[in-house]
């Protein structure tokens, strides 16, 4: 009886060290990328002496409409971030008409197999009960952290169409996430269902030649292997406008876009909002 015994346990001993290695080796559950190895760095594509580059301005011509002022009583601690009366960020123009918070990328032209490495993660703050930034450029893969600078219950609304969407709470300062989009979209639409103000805007691309206007309506685009392309501008309120570019190699071309407010009211691209009723207990697509 106690030799039974004895290799019993010599037989369960071997098992759970089996159990073991294999748990280690990734074998029998979900193994990491790349097969359990260390994925090889990816390097740029693009020869930088050969490579060029675009710059361009976004402009808004004509009389500017008002943003909306928020109302932030019920939250005073965030109204207490605000030296000025905070306002909506449709539409933002500079003293010299240049129009912000537009995503500028490159649609058309590129090579389908050029492989890209991943760029530096991106951050995406509640502050002052206000999405910092308004508009963020990502590329497929791309780290985005999300995060609560505010003493106050956000939750994070992002519905996409082509992507995985998500909607997450934060209820304290200091909490964050991350999350990452696997495949093109422009554009995935964030909102807070607490706070019906908050609002940004996620541009997807599979490559790094994207960008968000500055408060001039500046951006820019560097490393782009010479060719001819399509450079789409995209704005929340304004729809979209394409322009036609060629880049010299070593050399630098230049683009404009202009957008009026006659232009409001076209589609504008974009994942349909999830509306939810906390109340209720139900969510709906806004367009249901």
């Amino acid at each position: 009886m106690m030799i039974k015994i004895r290799a019993l346990s010599r037989l369960v001993a071997a098992s759970l060290m089996v159990m073991l290695i294999a748990g280690c080796s990734g074998e029998g559950g979900e193994q990491a990328a790349g097969g359990g190895q260390a994925a090889a760095a990816i390097e740029h594509p693009v020869d930088a002496a050969t490579a060029g580059s675009v710059i361009g301005t976004v402009r808004f011509t004509g009389t500017a409409p008002e943003n909306a002022v928020i109302d932030m009583t019920e939250e005073p601690s965030c109204a207490a971030k605000h030296a000025t009366p905070p306002t909506r960020q449709t539409v933002i123009v500079g003293a010299d008409g240049g129009l912000a918070n537009v995503f500028v990328y490159v649609k058309e032209g590129l090579d389908p197999s050029l492989r890209f490495p991943t760029e530096a993660a991106e951050v995406l703050d509640q502050d002052g009960c206000i999405y910092r930034p308004h508009v963020i450029a990502l590329q497929a893969g791309q780290q985005l952290t999300v995060r609560n600078a505010d003493d106050v219950l956000h939750n994070v609304n992002a519905t996409p169409t082509e992507n995985r969407g998500f909607n997450r709470s934060q209820p304290q300062a200091g909490m964050e996430f991350q999350t990452s989009f696997a495949v093109p979209e422009a554009m995935i639409p964030v909102r807070c269902d607490v706070h019906g103000w908050m609002e940004a805007y996620l541009g997807v691309t599979t490559h790094p030649y994207h960008a968000v206007s500055a408060a001039d309506g500046s951006f820019s685009m560097e490393r782009l292997p010479p060719g001819d392309y399509v450079v789409e501008a995209w704005h929340e309120r304004y729809g979209t406008v394409t322009q036609n570019v060629t880049i010299p190699q070593s050399g630098q071309a230049e683009i404009s876009f202009e957008f009026n407010d006659q232009m409001a009211g076209r589609p504008v691209p974009l994942g349909p909002a999830l509306v939810i009723s906390h109340h209720a207990g139900v969510a709906r697509r806004a367009s249901q």
